[in-house]
């Protein structure tokens, strides 16, 4: 048997075959599925729902700059005052509640002071409605005529207020609290469609309400109460 051949002396280092270098490897998206590309009549259409959409928000931004200017020019030329409002004397000739069916019978006459306090500004009364409350309870209703107010200027209203109304067991037991001093406490409370009115403009129309706390005595025949109807403030009621 032959000797083995003699192997050659390695001297710690192995020189293999060369290991190739690693490359990158793209996948290509198929024509179906995956998506990368871009159908041309979707990319144009999405373009120009966004070109519209920016310009749509541009012009609503001007347009509101465009107002709240105007508004601001406005108010400092005009500088519009809120209409003000008296009970100059309010008569209460009759205040019954009857025991038996709990009827409030009344008869209440109420005069009024509108005044414009603007001076470059016209007021219209379009639609005045006055309404009687009795803690909290409507008992009467009033339409008054509309009317013009200029400049600077004052027009007196009356409005009378006679009928009866069924009233609850709250309005009872304030009723009797107040009758001992024949003073009640009636609240008017106004309801208003107005516009204004510069050189020959006029404005929207407007719905302001106003609130006026009365203390009216009780003046009927053979009765007489020694209180005194105190001219009221009427206050804007939101």
């Amino acid at each position: 048997m032959s000797p083995a051949p003699e192997q050659p002396h390695l001297n710690g280092a192995f020189y293999g075959p060369p290991i190739p270098p690693k490359t990158k490897s793209y996948n290509r998206p198929g024509r179906r599925g995956g998506g990368g590309s871009c159908n041309p009549l979707t990319c144009c259409f999405s373009c120009i729902c966004s070109c519209i959409f920016n310009l749509i928000c541009q012009i609503l931004i001007t347009v509101a700059i465009f107002l709240a200017v105007i508004g601001l020019i406005f108010w400092f030329i005009f500088r519009p005052n809120v209409p003000k409002f008296h009970v100059d004397n309010a008569t209460l000739t009759r205040f019954t509640l009857s025991p038996t069916n709990d009827t409030l019978y009344y008869n209440l006459a109420v005069n009024m002071t509108f005044r414009n306090p603007n001076r470059r500004l016209g007021i219209y009364y379009d639609k005045i409605e006055a309404n009687a409350m009795y803690h909290g309870r409507r008992f009467a209703t009033a339409e008054v005529q509309g009317f013009y107010l200029g400049h600077k200027k004052e027009n007196n209203v009356s409005s009378v207020f006679k009928g009866e109304q069924v009233v609850d067991d709250g309005v009872i037991t304030k009723y009797d609290s107040e009758k001992s001093d024949d003073v009640y406490r009636i609240d008017l409370k106004l309801r208003l469609k107005i516009k204004f009115k510069v050189w020959f403009a006029k404005s929207p129309k407007f719905t302001p309400k106003f609130d006026c706390d009365l203390k009216v005595p009780l003046s009927s025949k053979g009765k007489v109460s020694s209180a005194k109807f105190e001219r009221t403030k009427c206050d804007f009621d939101w």
